[in-house]
């Protein structure tokens, strides 16, 4: 019986280090960033969309998806930075050192 407690308590631990701790970084790292996002920041939504950020509101970002064409999101549906073809380099995603690649084309 002491084993089965043991296994549990081993099987509790991995669960927390390898699921639950990664993911309140991940979120962690979310709010950092939409608390941190500035009317002119080039943005991608969580449902793909791109646009540049028009202006902040509360909760509300207002986001310029087409010239003259502006929609209001939740601040939290804004899903990551959109680096431009020459903002590439910026981005440490794009490089891969095994094919000497270093993301622009």
């Amino acid at each position: 019986m002491e084993i089965a407690l043991v296994y549990f308590a081993l099987l509790a631990l991995a669960f927390f280090f390898l699921i639950v701790r990664p993911q309140r970084r991940r979120v962690a790292a979310h709010r950092a960033f939409v608390s941190a996002l500035e009317v002119g920041d080039d943005v991608i939504t969580t449902g793909g969309i791109y646009g540049t950020v028009r202006s902040l509101r509360g909760d509300a970002v207002e986001l310029e998806v087409a010239p003259g064409i502006v929609v209001t999101i939740a601040r939290a549906a804004v899903a990551q930075r959109a680096y431009s073809r020459g903002d590439a380099t910026d981005d440490p995603s794009t490089d891969d050192p095994s094919t000497g690649d270093d993301g622009n084309r």
